[in-house]
């Protein structure tokens, strides 16, 4: 029977050595590649189709969430599991919208992260127990309702108010996400009259608030 093909994606080095040291040693799993953003991800995924991507929230230049939403138009057959600190209803929920069918804490022992892997591996989907009941509840209820201001950003605004968040400038923005820069002044002038913000540092503020990037990062 083949292996189920994984892809860790974290940015701490030293969490995907751990991560990896624990599959390795699970029948029925191989570790194919690792990434240490979403964007170096939905890359990975392209050429390696994997068939679970183990993916933290808060990263570099593209988010987990954001990532997960995107991994179905390149490797459509790859299941996502989200591993983060955040068991917040937001994330929590957000991770669901955005396709995910695992979401993990990291403090979970190692027969949990077993168990959730063998789980999403057939077909199933998989929250920490200490993911609280009524977040699923709020999810099943509340589907289709933004619960996160970020819901109110389109994709490319989010990475666009990533990237600002993280220093980047007008020119960075537009390189990294191959677009002119008249384009990327755009999008930030997009973004701050939809959240009424117009300053860089409200915009990093509400990035932290909302959980986009960590306040050391801001």
């Amino acid at each position: 029977m083949r292996s189920t093909r994984i892809l860790l994606v974290d940015d701490h080095q030293l969490v995907r050595a751990g991560l990896r040291a624990l599959i390795e040693n699970l029948s029925g799993f191989e570790i194919v590649g690792e990434a240490g953003d979403g964007r170096e991800a939905l890359r990975l995924a392209a050429t390696l189709q994997p068939d679970l991507v183990l993916m933290d929230v808060l990263m570099p230049e593209l988010d987990g969430v954001d990532a997960a939403a995107r991994l179905a138009a390149v490797a459509p057959g790859a299941r996502t599991v989200i591993l983060s600190m955040n068991a917040g209803a937001e994330c929590v929920l957000r991770a669901l919208q955005a396709g995910a069918a695992g979401y993990l804490l990291k403090n979970i022992s190692p027969a949990e992260l077993e168990l959730a892997l063998r789980a999403v591996a057939r077909g199933e989907t998989y929250l920490s127990p200490a993911v609280s009941k009524h977040v699923i509840e709020g999810y099943v209820r509340r589907a289709d309702v933004p619960l996160n201001p970020l819901d109110r950003l389109t994709p490319r605004q989010r990475e666009v108010l990533q990237l600002i968040a993280e220093g980047a400038t007008t020119k960075e923005i537009a390189h990294k996400l191959d677009i002119s820069q008249k384009t990327a002044e755009t999008h930030r002038t997009q973004l701050m009259q939809e959240l009424d913000i117009h300053d860089i540092a409200g915009l990093v503020r509400f990035a932290i608030r909302t959980g986009l990037v960590s306040a050391d990062e801001g």
